[in-house]
């Protein structure tokens, strides 16, 4: 839920599991729908203090996408994606 609700802040939304158990999810500013292939999960826990999520797109590309509480996540930024 932490994941769904922080993407739900920048506008995109859960739309659910289609027939090929992609997740679809709807980008509201662009009106379009992206699949990706949910290939793990961390969930969150009171020791690690975040959640993530490991995906991959249509095009092949795998991301990993992580919420967790400012201190832990800051901790752990380089300065590179800081300055983004």
């Amino acid at each position: 839920m932490a994941l769904v609700n922080g993407a739900k802040q920048f506008g995109f939304e859960f739309k659910g599991f289609d027939k090929d158990d992609k997740m679809v999810v709807f980008e509201k500013n662009r009106n379009v729908l992206h699949k990706y292939e949910l290939l793990n999960v961390c969930e969150f826990n009171s020791t690690r203090k975040r959640m993530s999520v490991i995906v991959r797109d249509k095009n092949g590309v795998i991301t990993l996408m992580c919420k967790g509480a400012d201190s832990v996540i800051e901790s752990r930024l380089s300065q590179q994606s800081m300055m983004s």
